[in-house]
């Protein structure tokens, strides 16, 4: 632990947009297992999540149906994605929006800043503000770390990500950014970080929430210019949705004057009726909820009444090389539940800041390798961080099969280190020497003879724990036990009988 509130070691930067160089995953996790604070604020979030969700999706009888609903339409929409977004800009501008289209995460963050330096006035301190609704997109682009450069301060209104912003510190989970915090954490940094907060303020969740909601209100009516993300963008009618649990997102929606959506392009729907299914899947997927206590939905601009400058950013940023990878593609499926988190043994016992990406868990660690390919970064390491034991497919409401996923580009990864020269040497020589040794009956059965010597090098657990070679990229997150002290042919011929019939042990006289 950093410090004494016990703040995980938060990485120099974290994003998916701008290939960053971090400590691969299996490092960071190593160190991770070791934090028992961690493990225990994941432990008990995760298993109220995921009771939650269990309860609700119970009540339903058609819920594999649902599932199945949402998965043909998310791939519907992307086998017709370009002419779907055409359609969507079209309405946006009919209704009296802009859109804007940013190729990759710098070009969207230039757009923020310049709508930004236009609509929001120059504070007394020479600075601009403007106000957040709780975004993965934003995150991804980090566009609160580039805004910050350019004189422009953004503001998180959501509870968890204000925690993480006062905190100094990086979102460890899609939906609860704060998971891996504490409430006796949280009452050290509002005290710490704001200054309009009662000295006395008890750790209380009602009364931590009742000092974010004092703090907040002065930013609400004062901002001028809100900044947020879509869950979902719905093609045939223009119209942008935002759900949450807060009331933060209405507030940061309805009162500035001008109101900057950054989506990625993957977030549309075809028709208006498609939202029906997905507005059963995500709550009860995410929060464990019937329906989110709020649902705001905007087209364009309406004279009188909410923001009257409505600009939407429709974000690449890798989702198109994504859409060409046919075995990952269904990575873009995705719909931010974060179900998966919940379930994950590798995520509840490493937390989110080891996958080092804005998308922590099992869909972080096929969708940020599918949005900057594996060879890019550390990004190859993170379809490692899985058990493979299908528990992410199992609750995903639109089916995305995770595991299947990672395999795939485990086999990609593989494939660039073998081009880059990492591993062909030593796949080549592992591969002839065992080709020479299996081909010959005399050959294997001496090599296996010699196999129980093996365990003469084992340490006093009769485990290895650290190999060279291409044996190490296996020890490197993994034990391999010693090997039994004698071979599968010696065992079987102490247990033949006299007469040369195997099966049973050899009577002694």
């Amino acid at each position: 632990m950093s410090t004494d509130l016990g703040m995980p070691r938060v990485r120099p930067a974290h994003g998916v947009g701008n290939i960053v160089e971090r400590e691969p995953f299996p490092q960071y996790a190593g160190r991770e297992l070791g934090n028992e604070q961690l493990r225990a604020n994941l432990g008990r979030a995760t298993s109220t999540i995921r009771a939650k969700r269990a309860a609700v999706v119970g009540e339903l009888d058609d819920w594999e149906a649902l599932r199945d609903a949402g998965s043909a339409i998310k791939a519907a929409t992307m086998a017709n994605l370009p002419a779907l977004l055409e359609q969507f800009e079209a309405n946006v501008i009919a209704r009296g929006g802009v859109v804007h289209w940013a190729r990759d995460a710098d070009e969207a963050n230039r757009i923020v800043e310049q709508l930004a330096t236009q609509y929001a006035p120059v504070l007394p301190n020479g600075r601009r503000e403007v106000v957040k609704v709780k975004s993965m997109a934003t995150q991804e682009m980090g566009m609160n770390e580039y805004l910050e450069g350019v004189g422009i301060d953004a503001f998180e209104t959501d509870l968890a990500e204000l925690i993480v912003q006062l905190g100094h510190d990086t979102p460890s989970h899609i939906l609860v950014p704060a998971i891996h915090r504490n409430r006796r954490e949280i009452r050290e940094i509002f005290l710490a970080e704001m200054t309009d907060i009662d000295p006395e303020l008890s750790d209380d969740p009602k009364l931590l929430a009742a000092a974010a909601r004092t703090h907040l209100r002065r930013k609400f009516l004062a901002a001028k210019v809100a900044v947020s993300g879509a869950n979902f963008g719905i093609a045939d009618t223009g119209t942008l949705t935002v759900v949450e649990s807060e009331g933060n997102g209405r507030m940061c929606l309805t009162l500035p004057e001008t109101l900057i959506t950054v989506m990625g392009i993957e977030k549309l729907l075809p028709t208006y009726t498609d939202l029906e299914v997905f507005l059963q899947l995500l709550p009860r997927s995410s929060t464990g909820e019937r329906m989110n206590p709020y649902t705001s939905m905007w087209t364009g601009v309406t004279p009188g009444d909410g923001p009257q400058n409505v600009h939407v950013i429709l974000m690449d940023n890798g989702r198109t090389a994504a859409l060409a990878d046919e075995d990952g593609r269904s990575a873009l499926h995705c719909i931010r539940c974060s179900a998966c988190l919940n379930v994950c043994p590798v995520y509840s016992r490493t937390g989110g800041h080891a996958y080092g990406s804005t998308y922590p868990g099992p869909i972080g660690a096929i969708l940020s390798p599918l949005l900057t390919g594996v060879e890019q970064g550390e990004n190859g390491s993170l379809p490692y961080a899985s058990s493979l034991c299908g528990a992410c497919y199992d609750v995903c409401p639109v089916k995305i099969n995770i595991p299947e996923i990672l395999v795939h580009l485990r086999g990609k990864d593989v494939e660039a280190r073998k081009e880059a020269g990492t591993l062909k040497g030593q796949l080549d020589t592992a591969l002839k020497g065992a080709q020479w040794m299996m081909s010959d009956g005399r050959r294997m059965a001496a090599a296996e003879r010699a196999l129980p010597l093996g365990s003469l090098f084992a340490g006093r657990d009769r485990k290895f724990s650290k190999l060279p070679g291409i044996a190490g990229a296996w020890t490197s997150s993994r034990d391999i036990p010693a090997p039994p002290t004698e071979s599968f042919h010696t065992w079987w011929k102490k247990r033949q009988t006299n007469d040369g019939n195997p099966g049973t042990r050899k009577e002694q006289p």
